[in-house]
């Protein structure tokens, strides 16, 4: 499988492990960079590792930030891409089977370089179930994606009555 990395700063000290291990599995790395210690803005990144993953370059894709956190938040916004900050193996590999996700995130502040090279297999080596409910799951998270936000989750998220399901005044 080709498998497309990015890497801000902050998710550098895991960058060589990372690409190690998903080539020492037999997969085809594409490396997106970046490989320095100076600041990048990880939307960036993630933008690049979406792109390829949605252009077809990579089957997947594996974002590394200092928590994860933000290239999954980043990468999410891109329709088509499903990503999941994982820094455990049995999430790794569950996100993939149940939720087809197809960017890995990673904290390299969060994990060390022998969880992550577990997590990275685990994540590579998972594949969708395909079972219906997962199906029937993922359909509606296309229909959040694409706007259509009808339904009980809905009423009252943020309308002039909803106040965003939160309350108001004292």
């Amino acid at each position: 499988m080709r498998i497309a990395c990015g890497f801000d700063h902050a998710g550098v000290p895991l960058r060589g492990e990372a690409l190690a291990v998903l080539a020492d599995a037999g997969h085809e790395v594409l490396d997106l960079g970046t490989d320095s210690l100076e600041p990048v803005d990880y939307p960036d990144v993630a933008l690049d590792v979406a792109r390829a993953v949605l252009s077809g370059s990579a089957e997947r894709g594996v974002l590394v930030c200092g928590s994860g956190a933000g290239v999954a938040v980043a990468a999410s916004k891109v329709p088509g891409i499903r990503a999941a900050t994982c820094h455990d193996t049995y999430t790794a590999h569950q996100a993939v089977e149940h939720d087809d996700v197809n960017v890995l995130c990673l904290g390299a502040r969060v994990v060390g370089p022998e969880l992550a090279a577990d997590i990275l297999r685990a994540f590579a080596a998972a594949v969708y179930s395909g079972e219906e409910r997962h199906e029937r799951r993922l359909a509606k998270v296309a229909a959040i994606e694409r706007g259509a936000l009808g339904g009980p989750a809905a009423e009252g998220a943020g309308g002039p009555e909803g106040g965003g399901g939160r309350a108001e005044g004292p």
